[in-house]
């Protein structure tokens, strides 16, 4: 983020996303891949980009939820502050909709850092469900996706972990 920052030549916001996310919220350790959003793009994070993951040798990736799923209302604002290096502010993208995207994929993996993130960041599980629901008109234009098992996925999901934490 430091040299990110030191860098850009224009003022922009970078977004993290999955597995950076959890590993700067304590959910993970490592990760392989460096996933995030530009929005908008900070001049000059291209070449940073690149010059970085070869001295790091870290995969980046530019990917978000809004790739998987229609945008939650109020994504930008609920984007958890990180920190402001210079002229970029780095977010971690809205963690409603990491973790509605973890649900979709429901890989072992997705789904506890999912429960850690609702956990750590005191998510609202009724807010979960009601932007849930707000995006359903939105999924015939992401064909991956099935409307029914997502929803029974996410009900799946809710139904775990509230008796994991006897709800």
């Amino acid at each position: 983020m430091q040299a990110i920052g030191q860098r850009a030549t224009t003022p922009g916001v970078v977004y993290l996303v999955g597995g950076a996310t959890a590993l700067l919220l304590g959910i993970r350790e490592q990760t392989i891949d460096v996933d995030i959003k530009l929005d908008p793009e900070p001049g000059g994070i291209f070449e940073t980009i690149s010059a970085l993951k070869n001295s790091l040798q870290i995969n980046v990736k530019l990917a978000a939820q809004d790739q998987f799923l229609p945008p939650l209302p109020g994504w930008r604002e609920r984007s958890p502050y990180i920190q402001f290096v210079r002229k970029v502010v780095f977010r971690h993208y809205d963690l409603y909709s990491q973790v509605l995207s973890k649900v979709e994929r429901a890989h072992v993996q997705d789904l506890s850092d999912a429960r850690e993130m609702i956990t750590r960041a005191g998510l609202n599980i009724a807010e979960l469900l009601r932007l849930a629901a707000a995006i359903l008109p939105d999924l015939p234009r992401y064909p991956a996706i099935d409307p029914e098992d997502f929803q029974q996925k996410l009900r799946d999901f809710v139904r775990a972990y509230e008796l994991d934490r006897g709800s």
